[in-house]
């Protein structure tokens, strides 16, 4: 006899937005089973505004009530029992975000909820990272996104040390990341990896999902170095539509995915990690798991 419950993840982040909707699969006496129903991404890039002007735009916030009134829709269809909207880096930094978050909740009654940097590596690393995690190996968790990039140590099976950084590809696509913070980035990963031999890297986000799609290889099958840096030249030696056209990037993915590559070769450059393993997971699988076990 099973149990199926249905719940449901929002990420709002400064690249795009995600609803995905998760069957639970609950048996005696089995682990429970966490399957994808459906994942809709709608790209709106809310960093564009906030990380230029300081504020979510008149027109993105139309957009935004658009997409979250059929999210809601959506939900009602799917019979989602149980959900949770989160928000990042992007509505972190707007000064109208309280605003947006009321106007919000006024027009498509979806409760949003602004969280932290660490707060978001956390919920990350609830989902099947610990998983992939042995206690015999030393990793760091990379996970890239439009405004802020987290960093999390992994050693001997338990987390170390996180730390989030206004570094993200929509800030550097708008030549918002100041040399300091790149500086900061190299001391925070030699002070903690220097001593770690064999380290490995997990990295997280679209870009480097995508990345590793384009690769061919099987899912338990990481990327190498050498790898992830010919394909940085290769795709920085293309003109933006040349990567739409050859390549069948999306024109929201297009630009963005030079400066993540360009942060995740840099971390494995500076932590000395030969490889990257790219598991499918994200804040939306891990806010899944944490409402599922209570932890938010």
């Amino acid at each position: 006899m099973i149990s199926i419950k249905k719940y449901a993840a929002i990420d709002i982040g400064s690249n795009a937005m995600r609803l995905l909707i998760t069957n639970i699969v609950e048996q005696k006496d089995k682990p429970t089973q966490f399957n994808k129903s459906s994942l809709i991404r709608v790209p709106i890039r809310l960093g564009q505004d906030a990380f230029t002007v300081g504020e979510i735009s008149e027109e993105n916030i139309s957009r935004m009530i658009d997409a979250m009134k059929a999210f809601k829709l959506l939900m009602s269809v799917y019979k989602v029992e149980k959900y949770m909207a989160c928000a990042t880096s992007a509505m972190r930094e707007a000064y109208n975000a309280k605003e947006v978050v009321d106007i919000i909740k006024k027009k498509a009654d979806i409760k949003i909820e602004i969280i932290e940097g660490k707060k978001e590596a956390a919920i990350i690393a609830a989902s099947d990272l610990h998983s992939l995690i042995t206690t015999n190996q030393n990793y760091l968790f990379v996970d890239v996104g439009g405004g802020s990039t987290e960093f999390s140590l992994f050693k001997e099976g338990k987390l170390i040390v996180s730390k989030s950084f206004k570094n993200g590809t929509v800030r550097l696509l708008n030549n918002m990341v100041n040399p300091i913070v790149w500086e900061e980035i190299e001391k925070w990963i030699k002070q903690h990896t220097d001593n770690l031999d064999e380290l490995i890297m997990i990295g997280s986000g679209g870009n480097i999902n995508k990345t590793f799609k384009l690769s061919g290889k099987s899912q338990e099958k990481p990327l190498s170095y050498k790898y992830l840096k010919s394909q940085l030249d290769y795709f920085s030696s293309l003109t933006y539509e040349q990567r739409i056209a050859e390549l069948g990037l999306n024109t929201d993915r297009a630009d963005v995915i030079i400066p993540a590559l360009t942060i995740y070769t840099r971390a494995m450059r500076w932590s000395k990690a030969s490889k990257i393993y790219v598991p499918k997971i994200g804040l939306s699988d891990g806010i899944v798991k944490a409402m599922y076990f209570g932890k938010i």
